[in-house]
Formats: structure tokens, sequence, C-alpha cells
């Protein structure tokens, strides 16, 4: 199972609980079996383009937002990203950062 699989299963999986259906119900939606669902799911089966196409629908997204999953990056990789964020930022722009950040 590879990082992008195991994201976009998260991905999916968080989108149809969003839209409280449960894996039967979304797999019946699809006209696919269950089984199939939760592996693709957990990661283990990258579905098709066509059913990329019928997931997002069911769910109500665009294609894309099924792979904006950069919320599952692990803290590791997040605070290199904040990192990068905030070495182009102006001074402005970091304090805002800051305060959101402080904020919370």
């Amino acid at each position: 199972m590879g990082e992008i699989e195991r994201k976009l299963g998260l991905r999916i999986k968080e989108l149809r609980e969003k839209q409280e259906l449960t894996q039967l119900k979304l797999a019946e939606i699809l006209n696919m079996e269950a089984s199939n669902l939760s592996k693709i799911e957990r990661g283990v089966q990258i579905p098709k383009e066509e059913s990329l196409e019928k997931i997002s629908t069911a769910l109500g997204v665009e294609v894309k937002e099924l792979f904006n999953y950069e919320h599952f990056t692990d803290k590791k990789n997040l605070i290199t990203q904040i990192n990068r964020i905030l070495e182009v930022s102006d001074d402005k722009t970091v304090q805002k950062y800051y305060k959101l950040l402080i904020n919370l």
C-alpha cells in the first residue's frame, strides 16, 4: 500500500462519514461491492478513473477534492511545510500567522 492510496482512502472515508453514509450505503449508490469500497478506504485498492468520478458525484464533490488530503500529512512534514511558508512571508504576514496560532 502506497502513501497516495492510503491518503486517498482516508479522504474518501472522511467525506463519506461527513455525508453520514455507511460503507454499505455508499457502495449501493456506487453499484459496487462493499468489500471493494472497504479496500479503497483502507488504501489496499486504488479506484479506477470511472470509479473516482462516481465516488465524487455520490459525495457531492469534484474529483480533485478527493485528492485534497494534506491534513493527513504527518507532523514532521506539516512543520516543514509551515516553515517554508513562513520563510517566504513578509514580517507582517508572519505576525498574523503567529497571532492566529496563539489564539486557537
